[in-house]
């Protein structure tokens, strides 16, 4: 009982919040994103509300769609790479992910685009370009358990072999822990796919084949129904 009064009352009190943003709100909804982000930074400006996780969600939102429309506005010119910094911002101050159901559908659709960027990247062989972009994608999300096994492989990608192996090696101390991949959007999961098959690709190429088949196998469960793993997991394990 104490339990649904708590939700309850966060529920509550996010609601309220909210409504004290009506103003960007009612800019989204007019597509008025360039005056969205500049009433969204006011907010993030004031004492009182600085630290407030709801104008960084509006300001990271406009400054993506911003960058989706494009701007003669010189201010404008790093729009989404400053969306990446915002969002990151948001995440930090919503301690409990209750603001965040609000704006999901955002969240993980620039997710989404920025899995897209590194393998656009990856694919063109700019690996240095992705390494990039997967950096970027830590402050995005707050499952990262796929991000550092992508960073471990691009590592191993540009000949630093030392570094991959530090980040592979703590990026599987926690894939001990992990249980489920409930809360993952689906760019963490594709991320934790195309990590654990890049550094599973990674181990082949180091003459560790038994450690690659156990990394597969260790996630296999959560990528059943995925093709694109299970040709994969087929490639290396059967």
């Amino acid at each position: 009982m104490k339990y649904i009064l708590s939700l309850l009352t966060l529920v509550y009190f996010s609601s309220t919040s909210l409504a004290q943003y009506d103003d960007l709100k009612i800019l989204f909804a007019d597509a008025n994103y360039e005056k969205l982000v500049k009433e969204a930074s006011k907010y993030t400006e004031k004492d009182d509300t600085k630290k407030d996780p709801i104008p960084y969600y509006w300001l990271a939102r406009g400054l993506y769609k911003v960058s989706l429309q494009g701007s003669d506005d010189e201010n404008f010119k790093n729009a989404y790479k400053d969306a990446i910094g915002h969002l990151g911002k948001a995440l930090k101050y919503d301690d409990d992910a209750m603001i965040m159901e609000s704006f999901r559908d955002f969240v993980h659709e620039f997710q989404m685009s920025l899995v897209e960027r590194i393998n656009n990247d990856n694919a063109a062989g700019d690996s240095r370009k992705a390494y990039g972009w997967i950096l970027k994608y830590k402050k995005a999300t707050e499952n990262n358990l796929g991000t550092s096994f992508m960073e471990g492989a691009s590592k191993y990608s540009a000949n630093d072999k030392a570094g991959a192996k530090t980040i592979w090696k703590t990026a599987e101390i926690e894939l001990n822990t992990v249980t489920s991949l409930d809360g993952y959007s689906e760019a963490d999961k594709i991320m934790l796919r195309n990590g654990i098959v890049q550094t599973a690709e990674a181990y082949i190429a180091m003459r560790q084949v038994d450690k690659a088949k156990e990394l597969m196998g260790k996630v296999a469960n959560w990528f059943e129904g995925d093709e694109e793993f299970q040709a994969k997991y087929d490639e290396i394990v059967n």
